[in-house]
């Protein structure tokens, strides 16, 4: 089975976390997500990073440092997660492509809102 390999973003201010809502016809749809995507052949995850933060939610990336990289299996398909924290920006993040958007707390990150591929995301970040 094919591996998609996924540059994810986890966009901090101060002790706030931002998300966004999948779009309910998306693979796992409907639940919160940290946003990013698929890193394209010939490109750096910090790239690939960098572009999807912009396309998604309007943000230049101006420093990231890796969190975690996680191998998940959903029986349809399996994911690499290739995690950054992304701790400089320009520009307000926003859901760019009609997707709901919000800032939490970290600590008010509930595993059961995202899906399974991310609870050792918010494991890492709430260690």
């Amino acid at each position: 089975m094919k591996v998609v390999h996924v540059a994810v973003g986890v966009i901090t201010r101060g002790d706030n976390i931002f998300i966004t809502l999948r779009q309910d016809h998306l693979h796992q749809g409907g639940k919160w997500e940290f946003p990013g995507g698929k890193v394209e052949e010939g490109e750096s995850v910090q790239e690939a990073l960098a572009r999807e933060l912009l396309e998604e939610v309007g943000i230049d990336v101006l420093a990231s440092e890796p969190v975690i990289v996680i191998t998940h299996d959903y029986g349809d398909k399996v994911v690499k997660l290739d995690v950054h924290r992304v701790c400089e920006f320009s520009g307000e993040p926003h859901g760019k492509e009609g997707q709901s958007s919000r800032w939490v707390e970290l600590n008010a990150l509930n595993a059961d809102d995202f899906p399974e591929a991310n609870v050792p995301i918010i494991d890492a970040l709430q260690a």
